[in-house]
């Protein structure tokens, strides 16, 4: 029935340890061999229905889209999971939001909102709608970062921008009334 020597011997051997399991249920109503004919041929008729699933080898090579032998790698990153981990890590990120940049960043890139309808809804400005996403996102990307360097290093980034864009805007300011920079926290001085 298989047309494989050894894969009949393997049903064989099958076949024999439900025998082996089964010949306590064995009732003596027909022969013996009527009996086990019959779990032989359910063995491999089992056999047959299991192997429409496809059967990988772990230890032989797989054919790639190019054609080419490779092998297994065992152990290694699965791709096909590491999406799982990713949702997680971002579920949990957007979570971490403070309500304000979550409201606003589940509206426009999971909903699909934009920021004109999303500022109507919740009451607020467009320009606010727009900043909060973009706090939002650095926030994300902040929270996703994976060493404590990278964080530092995605704020330093943002407090750029926002320094540079600053200056360039200037307050509208014609060149020579340009604005000074004044220290975020001014400096306190004790007199005695």
């Amino acid at each position: 029935m298989t047309n494989n020597a050894a894969e009949a011997e393997d049903l064989t051997q099958d076949a024999f340890l439900q025998v082996f399991r089964k010949i306590t249920s064995f009732r003596g109503d027909s022969a013996f061999s009527t009996w086990l004919h019959r779990i032989s041929v359910n063995t491999v008729l089992m056999h047959f229905r299991k192997k429409s699933l496809n059967q990988v080898s772990l230890d032989e090579p797989y054919d790639n889209e190019d054609g080419g032998k490779v092998r297994r790698e065992i152990g290694t990153k699965d791709n096909n999971l590491a999406g799982c981990v990713d949702r997680i890590a971002l579920a949990r990120a957007i979570k971490e939001l403070p309500p304000g940049y979550r409201t606003i960043f589940v509206l426009h890139e999971v909903e699909g909102y934009e920021h004109q309808e999303i500022a109507e809804m919740l009451g607020c400005s467009v320009g606010n709608s727009k900043s909060q996403l973009y706090k939002a996102k650095l926030r994300i990307r902040e929270l996703l970062a994976h060493s404590p360097e990278a964080r530092l290093a995605i704020r330093g980034e943002a407090r750029t921008r926002k320094r540079e864009k600053a200056a360039r805007e200037n307050w509208g300011l014609p060149e020579d009334m340009a604005m000074p920079t004044v220290p975020l926290v001014p400096e306190l001085r004790l007199t005695a």
